[in-house]
């Protein structure tokens, strides 16, 4: 089982926990400045990351994690993609610690932008047709940054935080030689892979995230990346 599912999992069933517990509305471990900062309590920048304010918010969330996290995950390896997914996390909770310090936050989209910016940073990595994934990929995240300005209950802070920590940090391990970048070298520049390799996929169609309460990281109307060999 891949990465990405076990991701989706956790994500459902603390959902599902919410539901059952008194519902998405009742503190389950929002990420709250105060309660970080001056209680200590540091968890919260993981909790709130997995918690989300509606079915209509953690199903377009999932739909997105589905999406991008599977073509991230093949391209970079199972390893190197938590690495990723963990850093992200962490980044967005910290920038919404920053610039939303009184405001409760919840949801995945921050971690979820930091796998935009990974891919993007893969693109960057695999010149010269990697350039057509990054025009391609591009216009989804602005897209999603405006409408953070223009949707009330959008932490902004949030996905700025996951998109910059997913970029670097996804630069950063995609340098380091291993046979996943070389199947996405071979993959998106058309070139044969070596024996044995199963290529990791190139782009598939990508959708973003949108609404719900209190401050949801989500995302935009569903956008379509199509692989870079057509």
């Amino acid at each position: 089982m891949s990465l990405t599912n076990v991701l989706i999992g956790v994500n459902v069933a603390v959902f599902l926990w919410e539901l059952a517990t008194g519902g998405p509305g009742t503190d389950h471990g929002w990420l709250f400045g105060p309660y970080v900062v001056v209680y200590g309590e540091w968890w919260r920048i993981v909790t709130g990351a997995f918690l989300h304010g509606s079915i209509m918010h953690i199903g377009f969330n999932m739909l997105a994690l589905y999406q991008v996290g599977s073509i991230v995950e093949r391209a970079m390896g199972t390893a190197r993609y938590f690495v990723v997914y963990a850093c992200a996390l962490v980044g967005s909770g910290f920038a919404v610690l920053w610039f939303n310090y009184n405001q409760p936050t919840l949801g995945a989209s921050g971690a979820i932008f930091g796998l935009f910016g990974a891919l993007v940073a893969i693109g960057l990595s695999l010149p010269p047709r990697g350039m057509s994934l990054v025009t391609q990929t591009v216009p989804i995240i602005v897209i999603n940054l405006v409408l953070g300005f223009v949707i009330p209950n959008i932490s902004v802070a949030a996905h700025v935080g996951g998109l910059v920590t997913g970029f670097v940090v996804g630069w950063l391990v995609f340098q380091i030689p291993s046979r996943y970048r070389d199947r996405a070298n071979a993959l998106i520049n058309g070139q044969p892979a070596y024996a044995g390799a199963e290529p990791p996929g190139a782009v598939e169609t990508i959708e973003q995230p949108p609404d719900a309460a209190p401050h949801e990281e989500e995302g935009a109307p569903p956008l379509e990346i199509r692989d870079p060999r057509e």
